[in-house]
């Protein structure tokens, strides 16, 4: 019997140079740490790629748009849309990268968009809600409890994140601002204080004393401060406090960005201090609060004082 001219789609695989999904994450990681990626997010990228294994059954490296799509469709039955849109921005990087350096032949993302998912209005603690988590705090009388006021105020005079908070250096404090080192975009910046918060900080910094490590905020064992801690803790503090919205470092970055807005600071001066790429998540911050606008609206809009 006479063979066909033409190769299948199998015998087309077997010619074809092919990468494995090992390899590919070698060479992908490998660019990352060569772009000096953070930590934290080649670890996002690392437990994305292994969550997604388990919705796609062949070889990321194989996959065609069809598998991205089934799984978008079966992450939808038990994720969140926040939570699948983490995965794709994951998975595109990936494919990006692939693609770029000729590791596929067709990237599966390239039409593949973000799923539309409603804006939720981003909680803020208000004057009572602060007071009662600084009540909270003082009751306490020690040590733990002053540093989670001195933290608290930090928070909510820098707008900082809660990775750049634990980033901070005794020697990065100088007077009325702290030089922010550890960031997001790599781009250090500088935060500044309000009286209240630079005269607690100095006592913080008399009771806490000399210990071996320079970071500034310490455990109870003098050793260096914990993310995970500063989140349990904030949110224990808040259900002592009987807050019903979230207490979490996020939600201090929140309510800093609304009460400056509501201050009448710029998005521009915003921006540069919350330490954002681009003016996006700014305009966000500015578009978010509905109440306030409202009452502003009353307060300045255009017909207030004619008589029609």
């Amino acid at each position: 019997m006479r063979r066909r001219n033409e190769l299948t789609e199998e015998e087309m695989k077997i010619i074809k140079k092919t990468i494995s999904d090992d390899e590919a994450f070698d060479l992908f990681f490998r660019d990352c740490y060569l772009r000096n990626l953070r930590p934290a997010t080649i670890e996002y990228y690392k437990n994305e790629f292994h969550a997604a294994k388990k919705f796609i059954s062949i070889p990321l490296v194989e996959c065609e748009q069809k598998g991205i799509e089934e799984l978008i469709l079966q992450s939808k039955k038990v994720m969140k849309i926040t939570t699948i849109n983490t995965r794709l921005r994951a998975l595109r990087a990936f494919y990006n990268y692939l693609n770029k350096n000729k590791l596929i032949e067709k990237n599966p993302m390239k039409n593949i968009k973000l799923l539309r998912d409603r804006q939720k209005t981003i909680e803020t603690l208000d004057n009572k809600e602060i007071e009662a988590l600084i009540r909270v705090l003082r009751k306490k009388k020690t040590f733990i409890g002053f540093r989670d006021e001195v933290v608290l105020l930090v928070f909510l005079d820098t707008g900082v994140r809660l990775s750049e908070l634990i980033g901070i250096e005794v020697d990065d404090v100088r007077d009325n601002k702290i030089i922010i080192r550890k960031t997001k975009n790599l781009f250090e910046r500088i935060v500044y204080l309000s009286d209240t918060t630079q005269e607690q900080l100095k006592r913080y910094l008399m009771i806490r004393g000399y210990v071996e490590t320079n970071k500034l905020f310490i455990n109870r064992d003098n050793k260096e401060l914990k993310p995970h801690s500063i989140q349990t803790s904030f949110s224990k503090y808040g259900k002592e406090a009987k807050i019903s919205k979230r207490v979490s470092p996020h939600t201090f970055r929140h309510t800093m960005a609304k009460r400056m807005i509501m201050a009448g600071v710029d998005a521009f001066s915003l921006m540069t201090i919350l330490g954002h790429s681009d003016m996006t998540i700014t305009k966000r911050y500015v578009n978010l609060w509905g109440p306030d606008i409202e009452q502003k609206h009353k307060q300045y809009g255009a017909l207030k004082g004619l008589k029609l």
